[in-house]
């Protein structure tokens, strides 16, 4: 498949604006909470979920407590490896990437990295979004970026996949 430099350019642009916002985003909200909120403290049940400050030294659902150092070069290079391959994607994948593989590969990526970010200056992960109406671990921006990402490269796979079998 032929693709223009222009529309790279535009994929590039796509995936560096989003990685930048939700960064930058995870990275407000999270300052916000350290400082207006206690350690372990609730703030306004809003229904379906409340703000509570949480400091996470593990991965999801505090998993692999106390390894901080580690998760965070995990996910640095995870971050890395999704920065080659929005770069290499064409020649991996056949077509250049869809508006929504490069918003999935930058929600991924920018979560990941404000974790990282985290775990290098602080030994910890900062949670503060927590749900009232299912037990679910407290999480943050961060992870919002990368599930989304995750589902959405999911949904991308599956309309690529549904598309060529309707063409064999």
């Amino acid at each position: 498949m032929v693709t223009s430099k222009n529309s790279k350019k535009k994929a590039a642009a796509l995936f560096a604006v989003i990685v930048l916002v939700w960064l930058v985003l995870d990275r407000l909200t999270k300052a916000y909470f350290e400082g207006a909120y206690e350690l372990g403290q609730a703030g306004a049940n809003c229904g379906l979920f409340r703000f509570t400050l949480v400091h996470n030294t593990g991965a999801a659902w505090g998993m692999f407590g106390n390894s901080t150092f580690a998760l965070g070069i995990t996910s640095s290079i995870v971050c890395v490896l999704i920065v080659l391959v929005f770069a290499f994607w064409e020649k991996l994948a056949g077509h250049a990437p869809s508006a929504l593989e490069t918003i999935a590969l930058a929600l991924v990526c920018s979560g990941g990295l404000g974790n990282a970010i985290d775990r290098f200056s602080q030994l910890y992960v900062v949670d503060f979004i927590d749900f009232t109406f299912i037990d679910f671990p407290v999480f943050n921006v961060a992870d919002i970026g990368v599930t989304c990402g995750f589902v959405l490269l999911v949904i991308g796979y599956l309309l690529v996949t549904r598309k060529e079998d309707a063409h064999v």
